[in-house]
């Protein structure tokens, strides 16, 4: 075969997603889309069986010999050249602290190690953007993940890293505490003494509860206070934000997008455009 297909592989803190990716047309095989839940509190065996499952789930559908190697976005602390994971005390995967998964999924799925690379998720979010997502052809972009935390990566000379802005100092305390779901839930209880369940309930409340409203254009005005000062010193192309936070993008972006407009008329403030998709094309581009 001439055309190279490889594997993305997405690990979550409750699930594995893994996927044919074709480099050349940098399209997903559908068909070869396995997504299977984990019990990161589990033995290290027991993680790792279910990974390969996975992962060879997705395999079975081209065979070994068509796959080029398999690329995971992981999240850390983790050692991603030696394959070696320091996650601990983050309720979850305890068990494989200080283990070198390379070279256990390696064995189980019986391929070499130089067929397994991994990089931070955040990073293979932005590379797979980069690559063929929104901001397709970027020589230079920053990403941002709003979910339940903080993530963030820079994209620069065709290498994407964690950016690690999560804990960065930001008022009187660190960004994650700003940008967040949690954030959200906070504040709208302090303002107006209810509970709400997650951001999509509190999106949905918007055009009857004024208080709702409020709480995203405050989201606005303090995510344009963080971001514009790193925008500033890295002049991007490109910023790509994503995360379920995203999803309610007209109710936040307009402060960013004008201050940017205003001192930085260069830079493009794009929505993610591959959803969960794009952290497994990354991981898969790891062998372009």
């Amino acid at each position: 075969m001439n055309k190279k297909f490889a594997i993305g592989v997405d690990i979550g803190g409750s699930h594995i997603t893994s996927a044919i990716i074709d480099l050349e047309s940098k399209n997903i095989f559908q068909s070869s889309h396995s997504r299977m839940r984990v019990n990161a509190h589990g033995t290290s065996e027991n993680i790792i069986d279910v990974w390969t499952e996975s992962i060879q789930t997705s395999i079975d559908h081209i065979g070994k010999d068509h796959i080029i190697g398999v690329g995971i976005a992981m999240p850390g602390p983790f050692d991603y050249d030696l394959g070696v994971s320091f996650i601990k005390g983050q309720n979850k995967y305890d068990e494989l602290y200080g283990l070198n998964v390379k070279n256990m999924l390696a064995a189980s799925l019986e391929i070499s190690t130089d067929r397994i690379r991994f990089m931070n998720d955040a990073a293979c979010f932005l590379k797979g953007e980069a690559f063929c997502g929104a901001a397709e052809g970027a020589k230079s972009a920053i990403g941002f993940t709003l979910g339940t935390g903080l993530g963030s990566a820079y994209y620069f000379n065709e290498k994407a890293e964690d950016a690690q802005l999560w804990c960065s100092r930001f008022r009187d305390n660190i960004a994650e505490d700003y940008i967040s779901a949690r954030w959200f839930v906070r504040r709208y209880q302090e303002l107006s003494g209810r509970e709400i369940v997650d951001v999509k309930a509190l999106a949905d409340l918007v055009d009857t509860d004024g208080t709702a409203f409020m709480v995203f254009s405050e989201f606005g005005e303090t995510l344009s206070e963080f971001m514009m000062p790193i925008l500033m010193d890295k002049k991007p192309e490109y910023v790509v934000i994503g995360g379920n936070i995203a999803n309610g993008w007209n109710l936040f972006i307009n402060k960013l997008q004008d201050d940017v407009h205003q001192q930085l008329p260069d830079i493009k403030i794009v929505k993610a455009q591959l959803s969960e998709e794009a952290a497994l094309i990354g991981a898969a581009s790891l062998f372009l």
